[in-house]
């Protein structure tokens, strides 16, 4: 098993998006000792906004990390309603039409397909059941785009509320989390 762990939280590992990824991850790698772990932390190392100049060398890598992943395990705090610029840049990297998606008559096919996507999503407000939740609407999309539809949300929050109810939630994400690890295991 291969994963591909992206970070996006300004607060590094301390953000609860990458504190509930790091646990999955944890976790995922005690079930499949033989796996391999990538880490790309694209606030640590941002990556350039897209422009004609460098969008070969980091795509290539990226995408072929992508490529190489048969897991991806996404780290993701709401900003602003939606997901942070970080992001957002290292998807306009992997996204490359005849490379990571083409177009067809039917329109648009992804061409990284049977992989796994976990998204450990943390929101200082509520989101989730409301109909206001256009990042992980957007992610979906994103995702799907180049093929990956398998896509797993576990949302942390109302962290911003109350600690009680940031407590509640990080501990109903983790309740989540435990049960999604065993479906993720490496292949007898």
């Amino acid at each position: 098993m291969n994963i591909l762990q992206i970070k996006s939280s300004l607060f590094g590992d301390d953000g609860q998006s990458s504190r509930l990824a790091n646990e999955f991850v944890a976790a995922l790698l005690e079930r499949n000792p033989g796996a391999e772990l990538v880490v790309r932390d694209v606030v640590k190392n941002p990556l350039p906004h897209l422009d004609l100049d460098n969008m070969g060398a980091h795509s290539e890598a990226l995408i072929e990390e992508l490529r190489r992943a048969d897991v991806l395990v996404i780290g993701l705090p709401m900003y602003n309603f939606g997901v942070p610029s970080q992001f957002k840049a290292w998807y306009d990297h992997i996204a490359r039409a005849g490379i990571t998606f083409r177009y067809t008559e039917k329109g648009p096919e992804g061409l990284l397909t049977g992989k796994k996507a976990y998204i450990f999503a943390a929101r200082g407000g509520e989101y989730a059941a409301g109909g206001n939740d256009w990042q992980a609407q957007f992610v979906r999309v994103i995702l799907g785009f180049v093929g990956i539809t398998d896509v797993a949300f576990v949302f942390a929050e109302g962290l911003a509320i109350s600690e009680a109810r940031k407590e509640a939630s990080i501990a109903q994400a983790r309740s989540v989390l435990r049960k999604l690890v065993p479906e993720t295991r490496l292949a007898a």
